[in-house]
């Protein structure tokens, strides 16, 4: 313990011991949507936190005050950088100091169990080692910032569906080596200030309350001495969260702590202690943050700036992976005078981040055309629409100029504010400037429209409640929309739209649009929010119409560049999927075009694998994921050689649905049995046999490698290679382990069972042409144990293991054979 950390012990104690009993019951519980409540009397001020993982939204859904958006987590996974992530979380952390954030509700390192998980795109990786080095790599920046973490979703929180109430089934072993272990790397690399409990339960036990997983294993076992969050409304029981080790119910004001929390230590329910324990967890938090008085701040001053914008794109190149390359299609001569068809409606309105609570509002978005019309010389690029994956209205964006304006029953305006879009999303006191929930009668998203193009426009709703649509003074619409089969609200607001009504608009010309919601008596509700959309989708030309004009215009430049991508309606919080069919006609456009011209390179934006039936049709693929602010500047940077796709897959790619080795996401009865144990992502496709689209691990550069020679120990695998190609490179060293063929020495890896083979470590490496370098590569201890489940405690198992240097899971280069006694 350093002397910073015993004054902030002493200042911890000294604090805790001035506090009343109903003081410390509310210092526990949220006291509005984002923030803990001030306690002037001991110097301590407002603990807040906010959203991320990739930026940092701050209190208020809006635009007002922008935010970085980064690349999704599976994008940063995909550099199998960790320092690369710190910069990341250095990043986030200067954000969060400038919104006045003290604590990121991030990252989140729950697995890629099943590629139907709704928030796959939000999570890093398949692999529980390489999600634990990039989670602790964001934390340590995060924290270098003197900014707080929360890692969440602890634990089991793997897909969407029925997620508040889901019991999922982990035998002991998976839950030790596959989900747990993120977590408990964090916790031991990165030191986390807190954690975040998810709604589930696991084996029986709602997170929350779960006194063995957190108490025992996360504190006990681990070490953990952050502050336990709970996600938000997940808390449900005073008791059982208190003894479980819940330190923080979120949000207020109405919580199970709280009045309630003290009302239970006077009814002998609970003992003082148990909450004492809590506020000092809570007051630990808020002295490493700089928030109470007399206690240094963890980081007495930050890091050197960071360049966002900077950042955001070189991340975004860092993560995109190039999955096909074929006849060296990539890079693009641009100096040659060479012409390019840009194709796809997400080449123009480019998706750069996920749905869901990870949402925030760039001050400006980057998108394909954007990019390569910057980089390209005048009259090089071509551009058409080709076929559009949105087929249903979605909340108003481009070309709209919109606010909020909220009024009283008479009529009087209360507040107004900018809107990003035509979403409204105020949880808690996240109200326009003197609005309340109490006074308002009426919200009116209005503004202007200057469509795009001309023809018939449709116009629509998502939300529930009372609605009056206008447009161009014409009241196009009333009516109310009910509640449906949606079990979680965020499927409700972000599921299926309602299509109201259509008119024929003019391009160019601006129009007047209005969508008023009637605000419901909310008296009663524990937590108040208000969530609509005003949604549209822009006239429909014939599908096939839209392929022709995309083959001519393919047919006519000497490169195809095809943008292929999902939707919000595809890929957010609060679902699964149900397939992993591109939406659309997309399918069909990237084989016509691919038939008109051969040298046809696909943009694939999505956060999530998809199926690819045209992968072998075309030159080349490149997988950018959901590329954040700067994505569509990173992909001109890539596609013409001014830098070079750094990413290899975080995930298994299958090559069709029927492939995936596990897609069951639905509980049955309320139970989700994870009965595939062990054997997810690669572990599974090796264990049936099944080959992938794309390898774990795999992803091309533009050059190429000579693995020379691997030497190791029982600590450490050395392996040198060379760049055989014309330019600098990067390229990731994968080591995996593998039992060897059974003999006398290997009888105690034969009589385990685990999978035919697993990462135990990777570096990265650089060099220019012709240049050779050698990664030392540390291969850790657990690597060669398992969760003995009898003994209750971990095990190494002895014999021989046969070590592989590899280019991609299952593309091995070199091995070598390490007797373990």
């Amino acid at each position: 313990m350093t002397d910073a950390d015993q004054v902030r012990t002493s200042v911890v104690e000294e604090a805790l011991g001035k506090l009343d009993l109903d003081t410390k019951a509310r210092l526990l519980a949220g006291q509005d949507m984002w923030s803990l409540p001030a306690v002037p009397e001991i110097g301590l001020k407002s603990l807040v936190m906010s959203d991320g993982p990739i930026g940092v939204r701050g209190v208020r859904w809006t635009a007002d005050d922008p935010s970085v958006a980064l690349p999704s987590p599976t994008a940063l996974a995909a550099a199998w950088d960790p320092s690369l992530a710190r910069r990341a979380g250095r990043l986030l952390a200067q954000e969060a100091r400038r919104k006045g954030v003290h604590v990121l509700l991030a990252p989140t390192v729950n697995l890629h169990r099943s590629p139907l998980g709704g928030r796959h795109f939000e999570c890093y990786s398949e692999d529980p080692y390489l999600t634990g080095v990039v989670g602790a790599g964001y934390v340590n920046g995060v924290q270098d910032g003197g900014v707080g973490t929360t890692v969440k979703h602890f634990v089991g929180n793997d897909a969407e569906t029925e997620r508040f109430t889901v019991d999922s089934v982990i035998a002991p072993r998976p839950l030790r080596e596959l989900y747990l272990a993120p977590f408990e790397a964090i916790v031991e690399n990165a030191h986390p200030w807190g954690i975040m409990t998810a709604y589930n339960q696991v084996n029986g036990t709602t997170m929350t309350e779960h006194r063995y997983l957190v108490n025992e294993v996360l504190r006990g076992e681990w070490g953990f001495d952050g502050t336990c969050v709970s996600d938000w409304m997940a808390a449900r029981s005073t008791t059982g969260d208190i003894e479980g080790g819940l330190d923080v119910a979120m949000p207020g004001p109405q919580s199970v702590y709280g009045p309630a929390l003290a009302e239970a230590v006077r009814a002998g329910e609970v003992p003082e202690s148990a909450v004492d324990e809590a506020v000092r967890n809570v007051l630990r938090l808020a002295a490493r943050v700089g928030i109470l008085e007399g206690a240094p701040a963890a980081v007495p001053e930050p890091p050197a700036p960071v360049d966002g914008e900077a950042l955001a794109r070189e991340l975004a190149v860092r993560g995109f992976v190039l999955v096909r390359n074929e006849n060296g299609a990539l890079p693009l001569d641009a100096a040659s005078g060479r012409t390019v068809a840009l194709i796809g409606a997400a080449a123009r309105d480019a998706r750069v981040l996920g749905g869901g609570s990870a949402a925030v509002f760039p001050a400006r978005i980057v998108s394909p055309l954007d990019g390569l019309g910057a980089a390209l010389p005048d009259g090089a690029l071509t551009y058409c629409v080709g076929a559009d994956p949105s087929e249903e209205p979605a909340p108003a964006d481009k070309g709209f100029e919109l606010r909020a304006v909220c009024r009283d029953a008479s009529g009087a305006v209360l507040g107004e504010g900018s809107l990003p879009t035509g979403q409204i999303q105020w949880i808690g006191d996240d109200l326009p400037a003197g609005a309340t929930y109490e006074t308002m009668a009426t919200i009116e998203v209005t503004g202007t429209f200057v469509p795009r193009d001309s023809g018939e426009h449709t116009f629509g709703t998502r939300g529930l409640g009372a609605f009056t649509l206008a447009v161009a003074g014409r009241t196009l619409w009333e009516g109310v929309q009910e509640m449906g089969d949606e079990a979680d609200p965020f499927e409700a607001f972000f599921g299926a739209p309602s299509e109201r009504a259509r008119i024929d608009l003019a391009e160019g010309e601006p129009v007047e649009v209005s969508l008023t919601f009637q605000v419901p008596d909310m008296s009663a509700m524990p937590l108040k929010a208000i969530m609509f959309s005003l949604l549209h989708l822009g006239p429909r030309r014939d599908a096939e119409e839209l392929i022709a004009e995309a083959v001519e215009a393919a047919r006519a430049a000497d490169t195809a560049v095809v943008v292929v991508a999902t939707t919000d309606r595809v890929e957010s919080e609060g679902f699964d999927r149900k397939d992993l069919a591109l939406p659309g006609r997309q399918d069909d456009l990237v084989r016509a075009v691919a038939a008109a011209n051969p040298n046809t390179v696909v943009v694939v934006n999505a956060g999530s694998p998809v199926e690819l039936p045209w992968r072998e049709e075309v030159a080349a693929v490149l997988l950018t994921w959901f590329p954040g602010q700067e994505g569509g500047a990173a992909l001109a940077d890539v596609l013409l050689g001014e830098a070079e796709p750094g990413g290899r897959l975080p995930t298994t790619w299958p090559a069709r649905f029927a492939d995936a080795p596990v897609t069951e996401v639905v509980p049955t009865e309320g139970r989700l049995e994870y009965r595939e144990g062990l054997f997810i992502g690669y572990r599974a496709y090796e264990k049936h046999g099944v080959v992938p689209a794309y390898p774990f691990g795999h992803g091309l550069g533009y050059t190429d490698w000579a693995y020379e020679s691997l030497e190791v120990t029982a600590t450490t695998a050395r392996v040198r290679v060379t760049n055989t190609g014309t330019r600098p490179g990067r390229e990731v060293v994968q080591v995996y382990l593998a039992p060897a063929a059974p003999d006398c020495d290997s009888a105690p890896i034969a009589a385990v069972e685990r999978p035919a083979s697993w990462l135990a470590a990777f570096a990265g490496v650089e060099a220019g042409p012709g240049e050779s370098v050698e990664a030392e590569i540390a291969l850790p201890a657990r690597a060669f144990r398992i969760w003995d489940e009898e003994a209750g405690g971990w095990r190494r198992i002895g014999g021989s293991y046969e070590v592989r240097a590899s280019h991609a899971h299952g593309d091995t280069r070199l091995t070598a054979t390490l007797h373990l006694a």
